[in-house]
């Protein structure tokens, strides 16, 4: 599995071609919702030796207008030589294709993507010749979701909105909301967005969360990470002993999904949680980690 949030920002629209109608009503921009998607190749290479690719390339086949080109854009950091080349993308698939581009570009991060939402205009200051203006989804606009209910409305958006909030504060709520849901889905059709969930993490914290989670909360799921999960379970568990080995990692767990949350542990409760041998009681501390808002909440029955 590649470990890129750049592939997933931008795969999540091949994977589910429909999610672009969600995010432009997200976004406040009004476009018919496609009767056909056509994945197109995203080489913009010409003649000459300079190579030039789109992450992804989508044309979108409307009811009552003209087909549109969707060109996606994955965007890591400023990148000052970026608006040139989004502008020379534009040119060239309007010239190819005589259909009418339209960027987006995915960001992971707030400053990125305010960067990637100006407007650039080109040519001289009297009279600038074009100006470029992308779409833009990112921390600041795509929604939180942290209910299942509202997962459960767009899987797709859920999945783009949990990778461009890999970082938000509320991220525990987030991923959970999506085990809950993807719990009761389909297997088909989980998997992938465990994948793309666990791809668009990246480095970030919150990756070793969602692993934990699924190891947790989906760990009927037979998918490339779940293995990879139980893989290195099995190895630990033969190092450490079957069912002490279980209950310590159980207990250490709880531990890094609090430290990563950045949730204060007093001596007391750590205390408890490492020397707590029931299996039970620790699965439901875990669980409760996710949310609670202090490290006492954990151990606080409801």
């Amino acid at each position: 599995m590649v470990s890129s949030p750049h592939e997933a920002m931008h795969r999540i629209f091949q994977q589910y071609p429909g999610l672009f109608s969600g995010v432009s009503e997200v976004l406040g921009v009004d476009f018919p919702p496609p009767t056909s998607v056509t994945v197109l190749p995203n080489d913009l290479t010409e003649t000459s030796p300079v190579e030039r690719r789109v992450d992804t390339l989508l044309r979108l086949e409307t009811k009552d207008d003209e087909p549109l080109l969707l060109a996606v854009e994955a965007q890591g950091r400023r990148d000052p030589d970026k608006p040139a080349s989004w502008a020379y993308y534009a040119s060239y698939l309007l010239t190819k294709y005589r259909l009418q581009p339209l960027l987006l570009v995915v960001c992971q991060d707030r400053a990125t993507a305010e960067w990637a939402a100006r407007e650039v205009s080109f040519g001289p200051r009297q009279w600038p010749l074009l100006t470029l203006r992308p779409l833009v989804a990112g921390p600041h606009n795509m929604p939180v979701l942290t209910a299942p209910a509202e997962v459960r409305k767009d899987l797709a958006l859920a999945t783009l909105s949990a990778i461009t909030h890999a970082t938000h504060p509320d991220a525990g709520a987030i991923l959970k909301s999506m085990t809950t849901v993807l719990r009761e889905t389909p297997q088909n059709i989980a998997n992938p967005i465990i994948e793309l969930i666990a791809q668009g993490l990246g480095k970030h914290p919150a990756a070793q969360l969602w692993r934990k989670l699924v190891a947790v909360d989906l760990s009927f799921y037979k998918s490339p990470l779940s293995e990879e999960i139980r893989d290195e379970g099995r190895v630990e568990g033969r190092v450490e002993g079957r069912v002490e080995g279980a209950v310590l990692r159980a207990a250490e767990d709880i531990l890094d999904i609090l430290e990563v949350r950045g949730i204060d542990i007093p001596e007391a409760i750590r205390e408890r949680i490492t020397t707590c041998d029931n299996p039970d009681i620790l699965r439901h501390w875990h669980r409760r980690a996710v949310t609670a808002p202090t490290a006492e909440d954990v151990l606080t029955e409801e």
